[in-house]
Protein backbone atom coordinates (compact mmCIF):
# COMPACT_ATOMS: atom_id res chain seq x y z
CA UNK A 1 0.00 0.00 0.00
CA UNK A 2 1.20 3.46 -0.69
CA UNK A 3 0.27 6.90 0.96
CA UNK A 4 -1.91 9.03 -1.00
CA UNK A 5 -1.35 13.10 -1.23
CA UNK A 6 -4.08 15.02 1.03
CA UNK A 7 -5.10 12.03 2.64
CA UNK A 8 -5.66 11.85 6.57
CA UNK A 9 -4.39 8.23 8.47
CA UNK A 10 -5.54 7.63 11.82
CA UNK A 11 -4.34 4.97 13.99
CA UNK A 12 -7.58 3.18 16.30
CA UNK A 13 -4.94 2.07 18.80
CA UNK A 14 -3.87 5.68 19.89
CA UNK A 15 -6.02 8.32 17.88
CA UNK A 16 -3.08 9.79 16.59
CA UNK A 17 -3.83 11.34 13.29
CA UNK A 18 -1.34 12.19 10.39
CA UNK A 19 -2.15 14.49 6.88
CA UNK A 20 0.20 13.02 4.29
CA UNK A 21 1.91 15.90 2.35
CA UNK A 22 3.83 13.92 0.30
CA UNK A 23 2.90 10.44 -1.08
CA UNK A 24 5.11 7.43 -1.67
CA UNK A 25 5.48 3.69 -1.24
CA UNK A 26 5.18 2.27 2.32
CA UNK A 27 2.61 1.45 5.17
CA UNK A 28 2.34 4.29 7.87
CA UNK A 29 2.30 2.46 11.38
CA UNK A 30 2.00 4.02 14.58
CA UNK A 31 3.05 1.41 17.96
CA UNK A 32 3.52 -1.25 14.97
CA UNK A 33 -0.36 -1.24 14.43
CA UNK A 34 -0.78 0.23 10.35
CA UNK A 35 -2.32 3.23 10.32
CA UNK A 36 -5.78 3.58 8.18
CA UNK A 37 -7.33 6.05 5.41
CA UNK A 38 -9.97 8.45 7.68
CA UNK A 39 -13.17 8.99 5.88
CA UNK A 40 -14.20 12.26 5.29
CA UNK A 41 -17.23 13.94 7.85
CA UNK A 42 -20.53 13.97 6.41
CA UNK A 43 -21.76 17.32 6.93
CA UNK A 44 -25.72 17.89 7.19
CA UNK A 45 -27.14 19.25 3.86
CA UNK A 46 -27.91 23.51 3.95
CA UNK A 47 -31.47 22.65 2.43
Amino acid sequence: MSTQLGKRYRSIETGVTLLCVKPGKGDLKCNGQQMVVQEPKRLPSSD
